[in-house]
């Protein structure tokens, strides 16, 4: 899927994601508790880039638990920064907040952030030297030493288990059993459309792209979620 096809998706789902994913919501939940250790060594003033910001639930989550730090929130989807800016209004943290409705590399190649988030973002990047230059161009713009908290779907395709993984992850999801032809459709989106790469895979790419060696701190179901400093 194309950048302006997936800006598209998005600003379709943007009114209504929330409520979509609320089923998920334990899983996002125990992955943003978690990252607040990972972040807890960031200075009390820190400045955050959340790179894919969506409707901003890492940020409203990130800004309730430390009352100093501030956010650039960056999506290409400007519904999606709509409704980030909606929930920060309403949550009384946007005047802690710019909004940027574009991708990475629109932003002054300077480092100016002390750390970043993005949850499910470089997963929808195909071609893995793409996915390197991506985590490259977040390194670029954290100060040395910045820390970087991401997640994605990554599960080994070619293991013997991954066909029963999937159909659980599906029925986790949707809540209900699926029959044998929604599930392969489902994996033919994910073939498409979605990079699902071994865990291992996925750290090497964000490890060639100019950080120290991940920690996986997260799993749930096929959701990882790693993080790691710049190595400069």
């Amino acid at each position: 899927m194309q950048q302006h096809e997936l800006d598209a998706l998005f600003d379709q789902q943007a009114a209504g994601y929330d409520a979509r994913w609320v089923r998920m919501a334990p899983i996002r939940e125990s992955l943003l508790f978690l990252m607040e250790t990972v972040f807890a060594a960031l200075p009390e003033d820190a400045h955050l880039l959340c790179v894919g910001a969506g409707t901003g639930a890492e940020i409203g989550h990130l800004a309730r638990r430390f009352p100093r730090w501030t956010f650039l929130a960056l999506d290409p989807s400007t519904q999606m920064i709509a409704a980030c800016r909606e929930r920060a209004e309403r949550e009384g943290f946007a005047d802690r907040c710019d909004f940027h409705a574009d991708v990475v590399d629109t932003l002054p190649d300077e480092a100016a952030f002390d750390g970043a988030t993005c949850l499910l973002v470089s997963q929808f990047l195909l071609d893995p030297a793409m996915r390197t230059a991506f985590f490259a161009s977040i390194a670029r713009r954290l100060h040395p030493g910045g820390t970087l908290a991401w997640a994605d779907l990554a599960w080994d395709t070619d293991a013997a288990d991954y066909p029963a993984m999937l159909k659980l992850w599906m029925e986790t999801m949707s809540g209900a059993g699926l029959d044998e032809a929604a599930l392969e459709q489902i994996r033919a989106n994910y073939a498409r459309d979605v990079a699902i790469l071994p865990p291992d895979r996925v750290a090497a790419l964000a490890e060639a792209g100019g950080f120290l060696p991940p920690l996986r701190f997260h799993q749930a179901g096929m959701i990882h979620g790693w993080c790691a400093r710049t190595s400069r």
